[in-house]
């Protein structure tokens, strides 16, 4: 018996897959009916897959069911500390080191002693035209979870 495929390995032949078939994310998504960000994510292994969902995108990309194995196992989550150095996800790191205190205020001036949470949570990247240059949107939606004692 063969031991189930990592989250690691299930990534890189999907995104090997998607390049080959010239597929971009947003496509994928919408064959699975799923939120493109979060669609992403799961592919990457940030998040478990259910077997329909699964077995979908190995349908779409044309790969095996080890790889659909690999997709609905639990992941551990984070990030691999060298894509830490990446320009684009550092400077997410800069933005909330530097606006994050701010926006913990804001929130706690807004709706009390709580915290947003990062499980009942949704996030959109969208490109919005500016004459200066185009900009990233990106909108973080987390429900508030209030201190109980």
């Amino acid at each position: 018996m063969n031991p189930i495929m990592s989250k690691a390995d299930a990534a890189e032949l999907v995104v090997a897959a998607r390049v080959r078939k010239g597929l971009s994310w947003a496509e994928i998504a919408d064959a699975l009916d799923a939120p493109r960000v979060w669609c992403v994510a799961a592919l990457l292994g940030q998040h478990p897959m259910s077997k329909e969902q699964a077995d979908r995108v190995c349908a779409l990309l044309d790969l095996d069911a080890a790889v659909g194995e690999g997709l609905q196992r639990q992941p551990a989550r984070g990030i691999d500390p060298v894509l830490l150095s990446d320009p684009t996800i550092y400077r997410f790191q800069e933005a909330l080191a530097v606006y994050g205190p701010a926006i913990k205020e804001l929130i706690h001036e807004e709706f009390g002693d709580g915290i947003m949470s990062a499980i009942n949570f949704k996030v959109d990247v969208r490109r919005r035209e500016d004459p200066d240059g185009d900009r990233v949107v990106v909108t973080f939606d987390g429900k508030f979870l209030d201190y109980r004692w």
